[in-house]
């Protein structure tokens, strides 16, 4: 019996059971209260030494980063066909990251090259855990995720030493490198399993053939994002307008032969659809501040982390859940709420600046409300056993 397929686990077991129960919990927990933290300025009547930098740093190689591993570890099994992560080995994968937190929350207290080697741990044991089995295989797209972990480990690290270096310019460019990395996988893997959701529910509801793909695009768009990435991190910025508005063209055609327009009623796949059009957005504001436009050159970041990440989050986590626990394919009839409180959350983030200070702690208490209100359910199906699969 596959460790989370097929039937009830034990008693006891079901955190360990597959990487999503305890990755997801923690991160969107963990996210809930960095957020509460310094979104919400209770950072000051906090009894934590965290300073508020590290706000963007937990950000991604706490919270996002936590829900990749959960995320790769739980689909590369059925994806690339190796041996499921569960028990003791995803027990050792989760205290790293649990470690990493510890130490970064008290960085101020302790040496840095300490917390830097306690933040980096979680991924290298993810490249000495699945390189067995990813470099078995004979197709070589699937050491891809190797590759992510380590250029993400290393970022991580260029952040630590660099900040303790003090080189705040530099950290800045190390976390900026990671921002790229994220958005780049996101690109990839959303360009992946968007399209094939969208497909089924498209053929499954007879609302027409599911969209070809198009390898020549997926390419291109590929390598114009990576080529804006490298443009933004090393300063080339002459280069970033011309290069955000190819990438931004080539996303919006491969996006709208996603036709996701015919699967806006469900919302497990709208979620999707969303986070893209988020996407799009974080390009358009990119490419437009380096055109002059009257607004900050950081505000794509929020438009990728609220809008992009949010949406596909909720949408992705929520999927995640029910199909690794035997459960229907069914949004629960809050997610579009949820979805709604996330989208007004981000349009509340980058208008901010202009509507005053009373819009970025509105921005964060509908991020932290839709997220806590998705956790509070889906902790409990997490928690407990899997349904038999039929």
């Amino acid at each position: 019996m596959p460790p989370d397929g097929t039937g009830a686990r034990p008693s006891g077991a079901s955190w360990l059971a597959a990487p999503f129960r305890p990755f997801y919990a923690l991160a969107v927990a963990y996210a809930i209260a960095l957020m509460a933290l310094f979104g919400l300025d209770f950072v000051h009547a906090a009894p934590l030494v965290l300073p508020a930098p590290w706000h963007g740093h937990e950000m991604i190689f706490g919270f996002a980063f936590a829900l990749i591993a959960g995320t790769a570890l739980t689909a590369l099994p059925s994806w690339a066909g190796i041996d499921e992560t569960h028990g003791a080995p995803l027990a050792l994968l989760v205290l790293a990251w649990v470690i990493g937190r510890v130490a970064c929350v008290f960085a101020s207290t302790l040496p840095w090259s300490l917390v830097a080697a306690c933040d980096v741990a979680l991924p290298l044991l993810l490249i000495a855990h699945l390189a067995p089995s990813l470099l078995r295989l004979a197709q070589r797209r699937w050491r891809a995720p190797l590759a992510v972990f380590a250029l993400l480990g290393l970022a991580n690290f260029a952040w630590h030493a660099m900040l303790a270096a003090g080189d705040p310019a530099g950290a800045a460019r190390a976390l900026r490198a990671a921002v790229w990395l994220v958005v780049v996988m996101y690109a990839l893997a959303g360009g992946l399993f968007t399209p094939v959701f969208t497909g089924n529910l498209l053929v499954e509801r007879a609302r027409g053939a599911p969209p070809v793909p198009s390898l020549a695009l997926e390419v291109a768009a590929l390598l114009a994002l990576v080529a804006l990435a490298l443009a933004d991190v090393t300063g080339l910025r002459e280069a970033i307008a011309p290069l955000a508005l190819v990438a931004l063209a080539l996303q919006a055609w491969r996006v709208a032969r996603w036709r996701g327009w015919r699967a806006a009623d469900d919302a497990l796949v709208a979620a999707m659809h969303l986070g893209f059009v988020w996407l799009l957005v974080a390009l358009a504001l990119k490419a437009a501040a380096h055109l002059g436009a009257p607004w900050s050159e950081g505000l794509w970041v929020h438009a990728f982390t609220v809008g992009a990440l949010g949406s596909m989050l909720l949408g992705l986590m929520t999927r995640v859940v029910l199909r690794h626990t035997g459960r229907p394919l069914v949004a629960p009839a809050s997610l579009p709420w949820l979805l709604g409180l996330v989208n007004a959350a981000a349009v509340l983030r980058l208008a901010a600046p202009a509507l005053g200070g009373w819009a970025w702690p509105a921005a964060s208490l509908l991020w932290v409300l839709s997220f806590a209100v998705w956790l509070v359910p889906h902790a409990r199906i997490m928690g407990g056993p899997s349904l038999p699969r039929r």
